[in-house]
């Protein structure tokens, strides 16, 4: 069921029966949706024809579910995280208090895959909080500022993939601009929020740096750690990822400063150590996303025999430069990375690309940039 009314009149029919609803992304391929719904034991399916099927196989949910979502984690394979009602609620309440959103002046967009949890969380909050939303079926720069423009949206939940497209011009149309998925961009809009959360924390819950109400941040050996009403009551299989006083470690590495507040270094399995420094593929990318010859870039890791691993930097130039030889765009790009972080954070390999691999909400597939291939360059 693509996005629009009828997938919010769906859910709250679900709901109305005490089922939890699990979406479903369409652009899927028939066999990976048979996949996650045989993996996660769904029920009933419901076409955009408004029919629905009971499926052989199905497990109920527990009494209170409202929402099974899925998650690929590390793996690959499909995980459904299983949030509550009350979850869904405390996660609308927080997040809605903190951007100060008045149902009788606002009105949200919500344009992200709603199969994630970025795109349905803010269906669900405006369920809740009986705020007006429009919902479209996919993220369209010209339909996105029409919401705006034309029908009052004021409100919107982009990825920074979304919010470059969408431009200053088009950016300013709304009040406030939700942004999470990622790193968010350097030199964003004033009204642009950045947000850290994840499926399991039923959206955003750190807002610029600052916990939501009712969320409590914890730094182990490095590791975030979080403990908040909006987590997840387990994945669909019956795992419990919470520990018996309700913390969830959440596979990041960040710091909080002499004011608490969070900035995020990336997964924790995305930490390159080179020469025996540890070296964040996250802090380079905005870096180097400064320089005029870079479209997109994204940063990993390749065995060396003399550094043990070597920075890649995966870089999808603009055409103002594709006629340049590779060494001499690695030779810039090194010395801005020495210039902003350090010397041993500068990559000591170029590989241009058409485009970067990404996931329906725009995140890059770091596991798939090893596979990458295009003219290249090693610093000597």
């Amino acid at each position: 069921m693509p996005g629009g009314p009828q997938f919010a009149d769906a859910l709250r029919r679900c709901w109305d029966d005490n089922d939890a609803a699990l979406p479903l992304d369409l652009r899927l391929a028939e066999p990976a949706i048979a996949r996650i719904v045989e993996a996660l034991r769904a029920s009933v399916v419901l076409d955009a024809s408004g029919h629905s099927a009971s499926l052989p196989g199905g497990e109920p949910v527990e009494e209170g579910d409202a929402l099974v979502v899925t998650t690929s984690g590390t793996t690959g394979e499909p995980k459904g995280v299983v949030l509550t009602h009350g979850a869904v609620e405390a996660s609308a309440r927080a997040t809605s208090a903190r951007i100060g959103v008045d149902p009788s002046r606002d009105r949200w967009l919500a344009c992200l895959p709603l199969a994630h949890v970025g795109g349905l969380s803010v269906v669900t909050r405006a369920m809740v909080t009986g705020t007006p939303v429009e919902i479209q079926p996919r993220f369209a720069v010209e339909d996105a500022k029409a919401a705006a423009r034309d029908r009052g949206a004021t409100l919107v939940s982009l990825v920074p993939a979304a919010l470059a497209r969408l431009g200053p011009e088009g950016a300013a149309l709304f009040r406030t601009i939700v942004v999470g998925g990622q790193q968010p961009p350097a030199g964003r809009p004033a009204n642009v929020v950045a947000t850290y959360g994840m499926t399991e924390t039923g959206s955003g819950v750190v807002y610029d740096g600052v916990a939501l109400e009712g969320v409590e941040v914890d730094l182990r050996s490095g590791e975030v750690w979080l403990r908040c009403p909006m987590l997840l009551r387990c994945y669909r299989d019956g795992t419990d990822p919470l520990t018996p006083d309700g913390w969830f470690a959440t596979g990041d590495a960040g710091e909080l400063d002499e004011k608490g507040r969070l900035s995020i270094h990336g997964r924790l399995d995305d930490l390159v150590i080179s020469g025996g420094e540890n070296i964040w593929p996250a802090q380079v990318e905005a870096v180097l996303r400064r320089h005029p010859s870079v479209l997109d870039v994204a940063v990993g890791g390749r065995p060396d025999t003399k550094w043990g691993v070597r920075l890649v930097a995966y870089v999808v130039v603009s055409p103002a430069v594709q006629g340049v030889e590779p060494a001499t765009i690695l030779a810039d790009l090194r010395e801005l990375v020495k210039e902003h972080l350090a010397p041993f954070a500068a990559p000591r390999e170029l590989v241009v690309v058409v485009r970067l691999p990404r996931s329906a909400i725009g995140k890059v597939s770091r596991a798939e940039l090893p596979t990458l291939d295009g003219p290249r360059a090693l610093a000597g």
